[in-house]
C-alpha cells in the first residue's frame, strides 16, 4: 500500500493532499447516505471501489506529481472536475446498472463533493505544494564570470535543471566546471541532438565571440529551441529596469513560436475538458475494445511506446495494442519493405498487425488511450504527431523545429491524406501549423478530423 501511495503521490505535501482528498471522498459518501436513505450495509464495500477509482485516476493523470505545481489554477480545476465526474459515474453505475441498493444519490454526491474538492485544490493545496520543482532543462553557453553567475542563479532558484556548459573556442573552463563542459560552440548542434534542452542561455556579451554567438542563435532558431541573451553588459545587484516585467533575470528570452498566452490558456483548458469528457463518454467503447484486444491475441491490452515530446523530452505514449507481442523485434526484418520515405516506417499490409488491430487502426480507435496523455500534459488535442526517438535521430536540423510545440492527436497531416503524403510534405505541414498557430485553427482542425476518422481515409 505504501508503494502504491508513493506512485500516486510522491513527497509529504502530495501525500497529505491525497489523504485529505480521500477523507473528503469518504466523508461525502457517508454524508450523502445519511442525508438520503440512511446508512447502507453496502456502503463500506462500495467505498473501497470509490477509493480505488480515485487512486487509479490520480495515478493516470499524475494529479499529485510535484510537476503539477506549475499548472495554472484552471488546469487544476478541470482535472479535479474529471476526478469527481469519474467518481459520480462509478456511483451512478453501481446504483442504476448493478442495482446496488442503499447507495447515496449521485446528484447529491456530486453537489457535495465537486465544490468542496475544487476549493481545496485551487486554494489550500496550490499554496502548500512546493513550487520550486525543476520544470526546464537549461544549457549555458559560455564558461566565463557571467556564465558561472548565471549557473549559480539557476541552482539557487531551483526552477530549472542545469544540464551543463558549452564553452566558446578561446575560453578556458575553470577547474570547477571541467566535468560539466559538454564541448565547444562548434559542438553546439551535436549537444542539442544528444539530449532534451528546454532553453539555451547565451551567457556572454564579448564581441570577440560574436560570430560563435550568432551561430548558436541560428542553430536555436533552426531547432526551435528557446534561448536567452544578456540584457545588460553588467551584472546588477540592486538597480532595476524601469520596465521590470521586460527583464526579470538579466536576460531577454526568445522563442521560435509567437507568444499567445491567452490563446494558449484556452488551448490547455480545451485539452483537459475535451479529453476528460471524451474518456467519460467513450468508457463503454474503451472497455469493449480492451476485451477484444485481450481475447484475440497474446500480450497486454495497452502498448506503451516511448515518443519524443516538447523540446525533445521523452514520454510514454499509450495506444491499444494492434500488433503481435514481438512486433518491435520483427520490425528489423521488414525495414526493406518500408513504403514511406524519410525515417518513418509505414506498411499498408504490415504482417505484424492483428486482425482486430487492422480495424482499430483504420478508424484510429487504437489512438483513444492517448486522451490520457492529453490529460496528463504530455500531448495536446492538436499538434504534430509525436515521433519515436529513432526517427528524431535522423531528422534534418530544420525538421527538429516540429518539436518546439507540444505534440498532439491530430494536425494538418491527419486531415490531408496521412500516409498518402510524403515525409517531407508532412514535415512542412507541421511547420506550417507551428508558424500560423491560433486556437481558432485548432478548433477547425478538430472539426476536420471527425470525417477523416469516420471514413478511415489515408490510414494503414
Amino acid at each position: 500500500m505504501n508503494s502504491l501511495f508513493g506512485r500516486v503521490a510522491a513527497g509529504l505535501n502530495a501525500r497529505l493532499a491525497l489523504a485529505v482528498d480521500l477523507a473528503l471522498l469518504l466523508a461525502v459518501l457517508v454524508g450523502a447516505s445519511l442525508l438520503g436513505s440512511g446508512f447502507s450495509p453496502a456502503l463500506p464495500s462500495f467505498a473501497l471501489s470509490a477509493v480505488a477509482t480515485w487512486l487509479f485516476m490520480a495515478l493516470a493523470l499524475r494529479h499529485y506529481d510535484p510537476w503539477a505545481s506549475d499548472r495554472q489554477w484552471a488546469d487544476d480545476a478541470a482535472m479535479t472536475s474529471v476526478l469527481v465526474l469519474a467518481e459520480t459515474t462509478v456511483l451512478a453505475t453501481g446504483t442504476y446498472v448493478f442495482g446496488i441498493e442503499g447507495l447515496p444519490s449521485a446528484g447529491l454526491f456530486l453537489l457535495l463533493l465537486w465544490p468542496t474538492a475544487l476549493v481545496l485544490r485551487v486554494t489550500l493545496f496550490r499554496t502548500m505544494t512546493p513550487r520550486s520543482g525543476p520544470i526546464d532543462e537549461v544549457l549555458v553557453v559560455g564558461t566565463g564570470p557571467l556564465a558561472r553567475a548565471t549557473a549559480d542563479d539557476i541552482r539557487r532558484k531551483g526552477r530549472s535543471v542545469l544540464l551543463g556548459f558549452v564553452r566558446f573556442s578561446n575560453e578556458t573552463a575553470p577547474d570547477a566546471l571541467r566535468g560539466q563542459v559538454m564541448g565547444t560552440a562548434k559542438d553546439f548542434e551535436a549537444v542539442l541532438r544528444s539530449m532534451p534542452v528546454g532553453e539555451v542561455v547565451i551567457a556572454n556579451y564579448n564581441l570577440a565571440h560574436a560570430d560563435e554567438m550568432q551561430a548558436v542563435v541560428k542553430t536555436c532558431e533552426r531547432f526551435g529551441v528557446p534561448f536567452a541573451l544578456p540584457a545588460n553588459m553588467f551584472r546588477l545587484e540592486r538597480a532595476r529596469p524601469l520596465l521590470s516585467h521586460a527583464v526579470t533575470d538579466g536576460y531577454i528570452h526568445y522563442q521560435s513560436v509567437q507568444s499567445k498566452p491567452v490563446q494558449m490558456a484556452f488551448k490547455r483548458f480545451f485539452d483537459i475538458v475535451s479529453s476528460g469528457v471524451a474518456l467519460w463518454l467513450l468508457a463503454p467503447l474503451l472497455l469493449v475494445v480492451a476485451a477484444l484486444v485481450k481475447l484475440t491475441s497474446r500480450g497486454p491490452v495497452l502498448f506503451r511506446q516511448q515518443r519524443v515530446g516538447l523540446h525533445g523530452q521523452p514520454f510514454g505514449m499509450l495506444k491499444f495494442r494492434t500488433m503481435v507481442e514481438n512486433a518491435e523485434a520483427l520490425k528489423a526484418q521488414l525495414t526493406a519493405q518500408n513504403e514511406m520515405d524519410g525515417p518513418v516506417f509505414k506498411m499498408k499490409r504490415d504482417p505484424r498487425i492483428t486482425s482486430i488491430g487492422r480495424f482499430l487502426r483504420k478508424f484510429s480507435i487504437d489512438e483513444l488511450p492517448q486522451l490520457i496523455n492529453v490529460l496528463r500534459g504530455d500531448m495536446s488535442v492538436v499538434g504534430p504527431r509525436p515521433p519515436v526517438p529513432s526517427e528524431v535521430a535522423r531528422y534534418e536540423p530544420w525538421q527538429r523545429r516540429r518539436l518546439s510545440v507540444r505534440p498532439g492527436l491530430t494536425c494538418i497531416w491527419q486531415v490531408s491524406g496521412r500516409n498518402e503524403i510524403s515525409f517531407e510534405q508532412w514535415m512542412y505541414m507541421d511547420l506550417q501549423y507551428i508558424d500560423n498557430w491560433s486556437f481558432k485553427k485548432d478548433v477547425e482542425l478538430v472539426l476536420k478530423t471527425f470525417p477523416v476518422v469516420l471514413t478511415g481515409r489515408g490510414a494503414s
